[in-house]
């Protein structure tokens, strides 16, 4: 079994400025010389925190990590109120990403994303697949409509209380349609009351929807209001837009990846990312390796750290 690699610091950063006015954080960790790759975090909006360094083996691999458009340490920070999210698409972080490969010299490197980061490593790929030597996407999302409505709406048939609760904290008028612009035009109410609110409720939904497998925990950032509000406007933002990609196009496109080599990893028990978005693709991309984590749900737990460190090991050469 793999295990994550010791905690490592960067040995450099900085701050990349970007259109429409934006400033992205990044850093580089491992071996200067060793094999690019790049991580695409989750949410929208968590940030790439210490614990995505340790995917990699530190000898082999230059690892770079970046706070995606009004997360983590980049800004400005979409936890603000007054911080617009016109500038904050699929399409703009791509550009990023792009933008950040050429700053720092690389020309081709290893695509490494979990959750909405699949999302995102997969638009990505499909746009720029020369650029990109291997793709590793674990928890795989596509952040279609369907699958937005299926977290917003259906997971209500496996949690329902919980998800009453979630659906009472919006308007009564808008109960019946889509949850997630309505949570997001909450969440930008001129009434900080009103803002906290769908904050605090959008993240105690998403604690739930993704407590499936055994041992599952709350998430402990969750208690941070700047983290909840943060999160909260950038994964309503995008799913209400159904990540800013035309429904469906990830999966018809994806035989552009194929010449890449990939492996995709979802655990069995993921309800909230259920396992037909990554085998669909996998019909699709055919050089990619499907990994279907038994006891596993949504997130990085031990089952699938142990296959997407696994991967990482295997590209190294």
């Amino acid at each position: 079994m793999a295990e994550l690699y010791p905690p490592i610091e960067p040995y450099e950063h900085g701050m990349l400025d970007v259109s429409g006015g934006d400033r992205v954080y990044w850093e580089a960790c491992g071996n200067p010389e060793g094999k690019p790759a790049v991580v695409l975090h989750g949410g929208p909006g968590s940030g790439a925190g210490p614990f995505w360094r340790r995917l990699f083996d530190p000898e082999a691999y230059r690892v770079v990590l970046l706070d995606q458009r009004g997360c983590g340490n980049s800004v400005p920070d979409a936890a603000d109120p007054a911080t617009s999210l016109a500038a904050n698409t699929t399409g703009h972080l791509i550009a990023d990403v792009e933008l950040l490969r050429e700053r720092l010299g690389i020309e081709r490197w290893l695509v490494l994303g979990g959750s909405w980061g699949a999302t995102l490593g997969l638009a990505y790929a499909e746009r720029h697949p020369d650029r990109v030597s291997e793709l590793v996407l674990f928890s795989v999302t596509n952040t279609t409509r369907r699958e937005v409505e299926w977290v917003t709406r259906d997971m209500g048939r496996v949690f329902p209380e919980e998800w009453a609760r979630f659906r009472d904290t919006v308007p009564e008028g808008e109960r019946g349609g889509d949850l997630a612009r309505a949570y997001a035009r909450m969440l930008a109410d001129p009434d900080a009351a009103v803002r906290e609110r769908a904050a605090a409720a959008w993240c105690r939904w998403e604690d739930v929807h993704v407590a499936t497998a055994p041992g599952h925990r709350p998430d402990p950032r969750f208690e941070d209001p700047r983290f909840r509000m943060r999160f909260a406007r950038l994964v309503t933002h995008y799913w209400a837009n159904a990540a800013f990609v035309e429904d469906g196009a990830l999966l018809r496109d994806a035989a552009r990846l194929n010449g890449i080599p990939g492996v995709l990893i979802n655990g069995r028990m993921d309800i909230s990312g259920p396992s037909d978005t990554a085998w669909n693709l996998a019909q699709v991309w055919t050089d990619a390796e499907l990994v279907i984590v038994e006891d596993e749900g949504h997130g990085a737990g031990s089952g699938a750290v142990d296959a997407v460190v696994a991967a990482t090991d295997r590209f190294r050469a």
